[in-house]
């Protein structure tokens, strides 16, 4: 067991876990942020996409330890009352279905959204190529991250 500092949703946290522990089950189970979802633990679906310092990554696949002065970011950080504009496009083009997969797909759309404001189809496909969606919601996916990219 070690000490460990991070600073999630710009709030400082002290851990105490196995330097090893994946940062998802740091998140999920030392600091009870649920939001970032466990989906296949090989770093494959995309359930577990959080930010590091702005760049989407798969917190199943990242060591707790490895993760430095990085910033992480998770869905319960991209704003406290659900009104960043994915989440709101997510909601306007009724993304969701069960909604397992979602808080990685906004994650990684965020990212896009970052780096790319007015991002085409080949580049939203590109970006969110990771991220599986038993449901099938790719098309409203899309639609979405236009929307919130147009800023409607």
């Amino acid at each position: 067991m070690a000490s460990i500092r991070l600073l999630i949703n710009n709030t400082p946290h002290e851990v105490y876990v196995d330097p090893d522990t994946p940062l998802l089950w740091v998140l999920r189970d030392q600091l009870n942020l649920t939001g970032t979802k466990y989906g296949c633990g090989e770093g494959l679906c995309g359930a577990c996409t959080v930010h590091l310092n702005g760049e989407a990554v798969r917190s199943c696949q990242i060591s707790v330890s490895s993760v430095g002065e990085r910033k992480i970011t998770t869905i319960e950080g991209l704003s406290v009352d659900s009104s960043h504009p994915l989440q709101l496009a997510w909601i306007a083009e009724q993304v969701p279905q069960c909604g397992y997969c979602q808080s990685g797909q906004i994650m990684a759309a965020a990212a896009l959204l970052a780096q790319t404001r007015n991002p085409t189809d080949e580049q939203i496909d590109a970006a969110m190529l990771g991220n599986l969606c038993r449901c099938g919601v790719y098309q409203r996916i899309r639609h979405a991250i236009h929307r919130a990219a147009k800023g409607a």
